[in-house]
């Protein structure tokens, strides 16, 4: 919401982190492109079926409006995400884990055998309602290391540029051309700017924090007021630096460039 009807921003990326009650993460992914806004889609539902969970996907009016050339993928070169579910007659715990993933196992509605209760109140292995201190941290600490273990599951970081020196940009969501371009103008000029795009922000990729401390310096480039930055910033304790506008429009590629410049001195 951008309080400018019909605008783009990417102002609720901290909403979407922490915005719920209690301890209760959830995993989030940023849509890039229009284009990307299908794959990206696949990626949340992989995540949401393998580890059984919420997962967010983030696009804003930028892409909801943009257009360019997709080819229609064939549904063979669709990645199977599917989940086997629980057999019929075998011992169904409702919240006893995967050792791996943490996650519940699948288990069709309606069948007899696999009645349990669903909702807010906590809950034991067994799905009956605790108020048990102990099970209570137990569960949040659970619920939180399910989250981070899809980092195991996600693709190392490939930096676009050199992989250390002294300006790394990173960018997420709808940014990824604008940032693009304004890079490869300032490369033509001679100057050498490595460029990152996040998909993942929730859990972040394992190797993010080995790739912001290659570089002298990382700025982030948002339309809102730094809002991934401060969690680079408290996350991995890098000094990163923000580039902002939050006018409802998507970023000029002049004004990137000259945004960026100032870092390269």
């Amino acid at each position: 919401s951008t309080g400018m009807p019909t605008k783009t921003e990417q102002a609720d990326l901290l909403q979407t982190l922490y915005g719920r009650n209690g301890e209760s993460p959830v995993a989030v992914v940023a849509a890039a492109s229009p284009a990307d806004c299908f794959d990206c889609a696949i990626e949340a539902a992989r995540i949401a079926l393998k580890y059984r969970m919420p997962v967010v996907m983030l696009t804003d009016t930028y892409l909801a409006n943009g257009s360019e050339p997709w080819k229609i993928p064939a549904v063979t070169d669709i990645p199977d995400i599917s989940v086997e579910p629980i057999r019929q007659g075998a011992e169904y715990v409702p919240y006893c884990r995967d050792p791996k993933t943490l996650s519940r196992k699948l288990a069709v509605p309606g069948r007899p055998g696999f009645e349990h209760r669903i909702g807010g109140l906590e809950k034991t292995e067994e799905g009956l309602v605790s108020y048990d201190p102990e099970n209570h941290e137990k569960m949040c600490r659970l619920r939180a290391e399910k989250v981070q273990r899809i980092a195991d599951d996600i693709v190392p970081l490939e930096v676009m540029g050199e992989k250390s020196g002294k300006l790394l940009v990173i960018g997420w969501g709808s940014t990824r051309g604008a940032i693009t371009m304004a890079i490869e103008r300032l490369r033509a000029e001679g100057h050498s700017i490595s460029q990152l795009h996040l998909r993942h922000l929730n859990p972040l990729p394992k190797n993010l924090g080995e790739v912001l401390r290659a570089f002298e310096r990382v700025v982030v480039p948002e339309i809102n007021l730094g809002q991934l930055s401060r969690v680079l910033r408290a996350e991995y304790l890098v000094d990163v630096k923000s580039f902002n506008r939050i006018q409802g429009r998507m970023f000029r590629i002049a004004e990137l460039v000259e945004g960026i410049r100032e870092y390269l001195s």
